[in-house]
């Protein structure tokens, strides 16, 4: 019997399940790349997202080759079509591919008509398999990440110290939300510069005859695991010592700040969470590392990303659909263009334009909070954050937009909208001082939009808000606004959908 590989562009590791399925053969095991072009034609993809996932997997598929594997790489408008060529080519009886972590491509796998057994091996790019996250939530009437976190630390004994915490606590965040003052000077992040395999890359997206978004006029993002394990080095070397107390800041100018820009090599399987825990950890224990710093890290990896895969692998199939609020407003053009006089939203869209990135800060309480207060479509916004953001896919994007930013789920993820005035974006930023908007005005012909489209949204849904108890004390300032100026905010909200 004939065994063959297909490797998916988010599955570039040699110790993913499919592949270690077929190492004691390697040489009678013909593996298959595919880059379908039907596939990436399904959204307006950032530039840079194509030109890393292609080199990566150009890379990979090298890397395969020189190991001793029989490799085919294919170019073609679908899957379906040189897969089935490959598989009569080289009589293949058995198709192995490892589960695909995105719903939409699970459907695909079952849709396809093939000539031999397709087997899916599990997906081992995670610290939890589904089963195992299913087993922990099956137990628990609410399903808070905190629980799922601490449950992670001791399960893989992270930052434990027999049965409790290292620092007897479970949680730094206080000591992680600095703002931005005085002189802010990151280290710039490691780059590379683009090899043969990138630059034809590069050239391939630039011919590409359909819509993508961004630009490719810088591009340094590591395309192969070596590349990958350096950035970490760098990040655990120069970038961690302040990350954790400038984690949530935001600066203009500075494009990644002292984040470890490590969710692009994560997610397609360049670098494994626990390598890049266990290197954070070392840190701590030989360097000397802050915990602050160190537990903060660890908790976007072990707790966030984790957590974020497991809600993702339950809810229902109806969740992409949700709309807790009923926000029907479509998306405006600046998210694409950028052109924009907030200048909190033009300088985060700019970024992601030149990068295809930003940081967790800025998606959540730049762009989510925005879309969440002027009632923007979940499923457009969605769409967009999971086109516009390099490091992007169903899994990581449903849970995090509709359920953590827009709250459409209805409270399943979050246990409160992530809702704000402009007080926040110039707590944390310095965004503010270069706006054309007053951000301490609700009224008036300055007045900023975060502000008067936060007021209407708490009075439009005071009596959905007013069942999240957390929201009760917030919601006591409407009845302390006289009813003309509540009245103002309320026009100004409507006067800015129907001007966009």
């Amino acid at each position: 019997m004939t065994v063959g590989i297909w490797v998916l562009g988010d599955q570039l590791w040699v110790g993913q399940s499919a592949i270690e399925s077929g190492s004691a053969d390697k040489a009678n095991t013909p593996i298959i790349f595919i880059e379908s072009l039907d596939h990436v034609k399904e959204r307006r993809y950032h530039q840079q997202k194509l030109i890393l996932i292609w080199s990566a997997m150009r890379h990979f598929a090298e890397e395969l080759r020189a190991a001793g594997w029989a490799v085919t790489y294919e170019t073609a408008d679908s899957f379906e079509g040189p897969l089935t060529a490959w598989i009569k080519q080289n009589k293949i009886d058995e198709l192995r591919v490892m589960e695909p972590a995105d719903r939409p491509f699970a459907a695909l796998l079952k849709g396809l008509k093939l000539e031999c057994e397709l087997t899916q091996t599990p997906n081992n790019h995670f610290l939890w398999s589904t089963q195992e996250f299913e087993d922990w939530a099956a137990a628990r009437k609410s399903l808070l990440m905190e629980s799922f976190y601490r449950e992670g630390r001791k399960r893989f004994n992270i930052l434990m110290n027999g049965k409790k915490p290292v620092g007897d606590r479970w949680n730094f965040d206080k000591e992680n939300r600095k703002p931005p003052k005085g002189e802010i000077s990151p280290p710039p992040p490691l780059t590379f510069e683009a090899d043969e395999i990138t630059r034809e890359t590069i050239s391939l997206v630039e011919a590409a005859d359909f819509p993508t978004f961004g630009d490719d006029s810088w591009f340094g993002w590591a395309v192969t695991r070596e590349q990958a394990l350096q950035v970490l080095d760098n990040f655990v070397s120069d970038r961690l010592t302040t990350f954790g107390p400038y984690q949530d800041a935001m600066v203009a100018g500075e494009d990644t700040m002292w984040h470890a820009l490590l969710s692009p090599y994560l997610n397609i399987g360049l670098l494994q969470p626990m390598e890049v825990i266990e290197a954070v950890e070392q840190a701590y224990e030989q360097d000397k590392i802050p915990l602050n710093c160190v537990e903060g890290f660890i908790r976007q990896i072990m707790g966030w990303r984790e957590y974020m895969h497991g809600v993702y692998s339950r809810v229902d199939e109806d969740y992409p659909a949700r709309n807790y609020f009923e926000h029907h407003h479509p998306l405006p053009d600046f998210f694409w263009d950028g052109d924009t006089q907030m200048n909190c939203l033009h300088q985060t869209i700019d970024t992601i334009k030149r990068t295809g990135y930003a940081h967790h800060i800025q998606r959540l309480m730049i762009l989510a909070n925005f879309s969440l207060i002027a009632g923007l479509s979940p499923q457009e916004v969605e769409d967009w954050f999971h086109s516009a953001f390099i490091d992007a896919y169903d899994w990581v994007m449903q849970t995090n937009v509709i359920g953590m930013g827009l709250f459409a789920d209805g409270g399943l993820l979050a246990t409160k909208p992530y809702a704000s005035s402009a007080n926040y974006v110039n707590k944390m930023s310095n965004y503010c001082k270069g706006c054309s908007y007053d951000r301490k005005a609700r009224i008036g012909e300055n007045a900023c939009p975060f502000n008067f489209f936060y007021w209407d949204f708490l009075d439009r849904h005071r009596e959905k808000l007013s069942s999240q108890g957390r929201m009760n004390f917030i919601l006591k300032n409407l009845d302390r606004m006289s009813a003309e100026e509540l009245n103002e905010i309320r026009q100004r909200a409507k006067d800015w959908h129907l001007a966009s």
